[in-house]
């Protein structure tokens, strides 16, 4: 669903400016995007576990690997608890704005946009109300205080509501090419978040059987995927995954520092009955204001969509900014995009084509006084100066993902500390 940056009308002189003012944004958004990472590779506050362990038949990590490859449930309906703790600081309101400019949204687009809406996934606790009926009949519910924000994908169409404004957006699918909306959005479900962990698994992993669990009713064995290599922020992922189904039905990301879960998600209840049809019948409330995604695209030269200029193949952890659905948007890779290491602590690096972090005056230049004001705090807040052999810059930290921008206005970033960081910068010089 993501925009393309120019279409066949636009001039050589605007594609210029447009790949200028994107680059331009990058500066900016990237230290961002270590949220917008966790909306990709997002987590989600323990299941309700049963007390006493099930006893189930022993099963070897392969043959648990093959079970949950092999897994088909088409249908269920069931409920997700959900806590990401990123350690980042109180960003005072200014999170959600923050978040909608990585996904892509800039601020101008609909408050009902999937892509941006759900990167709200990305700090604390939220349930989740989800249902599935086969590949083209899908439901997630966002619950609020005194609102819901679901997205449903019937077919063809995609809908996204937001009962709190009253708005609705609307895209369609592209059945030929294969693509389910689902694939388009952050993954939101212990099933998706252990797919894009299963992607991790080379000879830089381990991967055992870690005992048995009860989770949502249901009895399930425990996979423990650990990193070999130090210097990752990861510690270990954790999937309990059903015995009879092999549906992963919670998933815990603790990090290497120790503490508490990172990211950790589980259904809280959950049935394999078919959901009623009428689950996935959307019809814009009366006085909705309607946003078509077509039109939405229409803005894919602003800021916002600064990610479309971002690299599509990332190391370990970040695999989820990649792709259409990602918030890398078209996936193509950036002049000067490499790779640094292998495994869990290699580290992507990113041409940015900026002057290092931008001081408060080119901020407030750019984004407005306000808002300029409100980022800088934001990114001083929790960015320290570092040095090394690469010269000198600046480090943004989360408990899963950092992000160095040097002054001469290189990115690197990965799942890695910040000491692994820095020698991966002066590595390249």
């Amino acid at each position: 669903m993501a925009p393309n940056a120019t279409d066949d009308s636009t001039t050589a002189g605007e594609t210029d400016d447009l790949r200028v003012g994107r680059r331009k944004a990058v500066r900016y958004i990237v230290p961002v995007t270590v949220i917008g990472v966790a909306a990709a590779t997002i987590g989600l506050v323990p299941a309700l576990a049963d007390s006493g362990d099930p006893d189930l038949p022993k099963i070897t990590a392969q043959q648990l690997l093959d079970k949950i490859a092999a897994s088909d449930v088409q249908q269920l309906s069931g409920t997700v608890k959900i806590t990401t703790d990123l350690g980042l600081p109180d960003l005072g309101g200014l999170e959600s704005g923050l978040l909608s400019g990585v996904a892509g949204n800039g601020g101008d687009g609909s408050s009902a946009d999937p892509s941006a809406k759900l990167t709200e996934l990305a700090s604390g606790t939220h349930t989740l109300r989800v249902a599935a009926d086969g590949p083209d009949r899908q439901k997630l519910s966002l619950v609020e205080d005194a609102a819901e924000y679901s997205v449903i994908h019937n077919g063809k169409d995609v809908w996204g509501y937001d009962s709190a404004s009253n708005e609705v957006y609307h895209a369609t699918t592209d059945e030929s090419a294969g693509k389910g909306a689902a694939e388009a959005e952050p993954p939101a479900t212990p099933k998706d978040l252990t797919e894009d962990a299963l992607k991790a698994v080379d000879d830089t992993t381990s991967v055992t059987v870690d005992g048995t669990v009860h989770v949502a009713g249901r009895d399930a064995y425990k996979l423990l995927i650990k990193p070999k290599q130090s210097g990752s922020t990861v510690g270990a992922i954790s999937v309990a995954v059903d015995a009879k189904t092999g549906l992963p039905l919670k998933f815990t990301l603790t990090p290497s520092s120790g503490g508490a879960a990172v990211v950790d998600a589980g259904f809280t209840q959950v049935t394999f009955a078919e959901p009623a049809a009428s689950t996935f019948d959307f019809t814009p409330p009366k006085g909705a204001k309607v946003t078509e995604a077509d039109e939405a695209a229409k803005d894919s030269g602003k800021p916002g969509a600064a990610g479309e200029d971002l690299p599509k193949d990332l190391p370990k952890g970040l695999e989820g900014l990649g792709g259409s659905g990602g918030l890398t948007g078209s996936g193509e890779e950036p002049e000067g995009f490499d790779v640094l290491g292998k495994g869990w602590t290699s580290v992507a690096v990113i041409e940015s084509g900026g002057k290092g972090v931008p001081s408060d005056s080119e901020l407030n230049s750019e984004l407005g006084s306000d808002a300029g004001g409100a980022l800088s705090g934001f990114l001083g807040s929790f960015g320290d100066k570092v040095s090394g052999k690469f010269g000198s810059g600046t480090v943004f930290s989360t408990r899963l993902i950092n992000a160095l921008v040097t002054d001469d206005g290189k990115i690197y970033v990965g799942a890695v500390t910040k000491d692994a960081l820095v020698k991966a910068a002066d590595s390249a010089k």
